[in-house]
């Protein structure tokens, strides 16, 4: 486990930014293939759903383990830079 983020996770994230990765990658192809501007949209629109759901879950795990561990040692900053993040996400 590394910054809080168990292998659980971690596996799944991962797994998750392949699929992405490769959908990315399928986006080029039809670009190179000159695919219809719409269908093109659509698959940018999907890649864009699977890069907010990853970022949920790492936020989510943030939130759960490192900005706990932070206030309960006094760190009350860490909810400026919370804020901050959650600000950038919307």
């Amino acid at each position: 486990m590394e910054n809080g983020r168990p292998d659980k996770l971690k596996t799944n994230l991962l797994t998750r930014l392949n699929r992405i990765e490769g959908q990315v990658r399928g986006i080029k192809g039809m670009i190179e293939k000159d695919t219809y501007c719409d269908d093109v949209l659509n698959q940018i629109t999907a890649v864009k759903a699977a890069m907010d759901s990853v970022s949920k879950l790492i936020l989510e795990s943030h939130i759960r383990g490192c900005l706990v561990k932070k206030i309960r040692n006094g760190e009350d900053e860490i909810v400026d830079e919370l804020l901050a993040t959650i600000k950038k996400l919307l």
